[in-house]
């Protein structure tokens, strides 16, 4: 309004300008007799100026006294209520504004809306009903009405406080456990026993104290934890520095605990917090310790720290009982289906064949769905050259004919994978009624199917390794061809790299186990050597590695097609190089995917990296695919994912040494 009246204003002077003008040249050239219309001027001169005046003081007196227009009680229940108004232009220029401003000092009038309330454009444009706004300390929820450039503005301070507060107050239900405990400390003298747990409890319990957790000890190695939301952000903020607090004052033990943490929010029930602490727990401890297990009821688990190797925990005696579980299992089912994950390796392959030897042994019928999903290409390439012999010991399928074998009463053992998603029998594992698990990954939150017997040991070199072990507690008649062995080590020897990494003493005595199978070390080398080809690929691929910090290098490969098993050799042959800690080979695959594979000497982390890009595997084996995309935005991502990645190592370093 203010800028209407000034450019009004503006053109009367300008029609005044010009006529003063016409009048001076009738003046000089008719004199005296153009006196009249100089009279005439100015009194037309004197009559807009007061007119313009007094228009304007009506204009600001009229957008003053708005409030007038009220009655007095609708003003004080305006201010009651806490209820501000504020009136704009067609510009959005602010051209009133209610007393309840004035009180609290706030005056914005002529100033652009949008300029002092950037929040309010969605509002304005009808894209959004309300608005939360902090002016000066205090909530404000805006409106706007529908028919007119009115914004109404409702304190809501007080609320925002409760509303914190509940938040804050809000119960969170914690468990923490202490990792291989009884397996570190089962067989020493009480003198070392109670030094380790001095060293390793310590820790925890003052941890519990400084940030206000109620803390109950449960057994030797695990606690209750009781906190609320306010006390769960302050461990969010530190990134639950215990966990390497405690791996630190193992290490100083010489023993390899580590802790687990699970934390359960979000829901109004102890008994639902209860349940979904405990399964957080397993979640946490299965993807091999030491991390924190962390779900809002209703959304998806997040994941912190995971930055130690799974260790070796299983014992005989868990070998045992899985082995007797899974035999009655086998005994009580009409058939048995095995499949394994797509593109298929040895360690896949090896282990499918291990299980269908176990399920002959009890004289069950079985299949291996082996003819969809994809087969990795030295693996291709075996059963290939030994397909008779192959076909005459083992059944492969396609997953249709695998559909046609399904029955209420057949069980479907997924080897080496355990996530639906990852199935070379995905339309097998939804019809299901019967599912077990053998796996050696870090278990997913999510797994796409409900089995009855789940066997995930991360700390576990393969799943050959886990069929091998097996074999002996389920039946002394089962049998392995000195070929089903030696595809059971050769994929025990590429999950290992060739026994450098994953490795423990369970690793060799399933590999002692295989040789006296028959597997041959030698063949196992045959099966493994690239051809020219691949070799070539390989060294094309090695050109274009780059090196960056800490010991990462990044190698894209753009503008031609990279098997995923050749793409995992290029990162190992790197990994090789003095100096490199961590490789990430980046490249579209066969399956028309864009694919990261990676691997690390154990400094690094790859599987938490690999995560965060909705990826997995194991801390120093893991990979990402997803539709075929830019290699230079994927590359761009990855390298978003490992600055925030260090970021936050050396953020943790540098809290612990404090």
């Amino acid at each position: 309004m203010q800028k209407k009246m000034t450019e009004f204003r503006r053109t009367v002077l300008i029609v005044l300008a010009v006529q003063a003008g016409l009048i001076a040249l009738f003046w000089a050239a008719m004199g005296k007799t153009a006196f009249v219309s100089v009279l005439v001027f100015a009194a037309e001169a004197i009559l807009s100026w007061y007119l313009l005046d007094h228009f304007e003081n009506f204009t600001v007196e009229h957008s003053a006294g708005v409030g007038e227009m009220l009655d007095l009680a609708s003003k004080d229940a305006f201010m009651f209520g806490q209820v501000g108004i504020l009136f704009y232009d067609d510009e959005h220029i602010i051209t009133w504004m209610s007393d309840l401003f004035k009180e609290r000092g706030i005056n914005r009038v002529g100033r652009k809306l949008l300029v002092w309330l950037p929040e309010a454009e969605d509002l304005i444009s009808g894209s959004s009903d309300s608005e939360r706004v902090r002016l000066d300390d205090r909530w404000y929820e805006i409106t706007r009405t529908d028919d007119g450039p009115i914004l109404y503005f409702r304190d809501i301070t007080d609320r925002e406080e409760y509303r914190s507060l509940y938040q804050n107050g809000r119960a969170v239900i914690g468990m923490a456990s202490l990792d291989n405990y009884e397996e570190s400390t089962q067989y020493e003298d009480e003198a070392v026993v109670s030094a380790i747990n001095v060293a390793v409890r310590t820790p925890l319990t003052e941890y519990c104290r400084e940030h206000g957790i109620l803390v109950k000890r449960v057994n030797n190695y695990r606690y209750l934890l009781v906190l609320n939301e306010k006390i769960f952000s302050a461990l969010m903020a530190d990134h639950f520095q215990v966990l390497n607090t405690v791996r630190k004052a193992a290490q100083k033990q010489e023993v390899s605990i580590t802790l687990s943490m699970a934390f359960a929010r979000g829901a109004d029930s102890y008994e639902e917090l209860d349940e979904m602490v405990i399964k957080l727990l397993d979640l946490a401890q299965s993807r091999g310790g030491d991390q924190v297990a962390v779900q809002t009821a209703g959304e998806d688990v997040q994941y912190f720290g995971g930055s130690s190797e799974a260790t070796e925990k299983r014992s005989r005696v868990r070998v045992r009982v899985m082995a007797h579980t899974l035999r009655e299992m086998i005994m009580r089912s009409s058939n048995v289906i095995i499949c394994g994950h797509r593109n298929a390796d040895f360690d896949c392959i090896g282990s499918a064949i291990g299980a269908a030897r176990i399920t002959e042994a009890l004289h069950k019928q079985c299949c291996i769905i082996a003819k969809t999903g994809g087969i990795e290409e030295k693996l291709g390439a075996v059963m290939s050259e030994n397909l008779e012999e192959l076909t005459q010991e083992v059944n492969f399928v396609t997953e249709n004919e695998a559909l046609n074998q399904l029955q209420d009463n057949t069980l479907v053992i997924m080897v080496d994978h355990h996530n639906l998603k990852q199935s070379n029998g995905s339309k097998v594992l939804e019809k299901a009624k019967k599912i077990a698990i053998i796996d050696h990954h870090r278990r997913s939150t999510e797994i796409g199917v409900k089995p009855m017997f789940l066997y995930i040991e991360a700390g576990a070199s393969s799943a050959c390794e886990l069929i091998t072990e097996l074999l002996p507690y389920i039946s002394n008649r089962i049998e392995l061809s000195p070929l089903d062995a030696t595809i059971m080590l050769a994929g025990m020897t590429i999950d290992t790299r060739n026994f450098r990494v994953r490795t423990g003493t369970r690793t060799f005595d399933a590999a002692s186990a295989l040789r006296r199978y028959g597997a041959d070390p030698m063949m196992v080398g045959e099966y493994l050597k690239d051809t020219y080809e691949q070799f070539e690929q390989k060294t094309n691929a090695l050109s274009g590695s780059q090196i960056y910090e800490n010991g990462v290098v990044i190698t894209p490969v753009k503008g031609t097609i990279l098997s995923r098993a050749l793409m995992s050799q290029t990162a190992d042959t790197l990994l090789q190089v003095q100096g490199v800690e961590a490789v990430f080979v980046i490249a579209d695959d066969d399956d028309n995917e864009t694919a990261i594979s990676a691997r690390s000497n154990g400094k690094i982390n790859v599987q938490v990296i690999m995560e965060r890009m909705n990826g997995g595997g194991h801390m120093t084996a893991a990979a990402m695919q997803r539709p075929r995309c830019s290699i230079d935005d994927v590359q761009k991502e990855l390298l978003d994912v490992l600055e925030d990645y260090f970021g936050e190592a050396e953020s943790n370093e540098s809290n612990t040494e404090n």
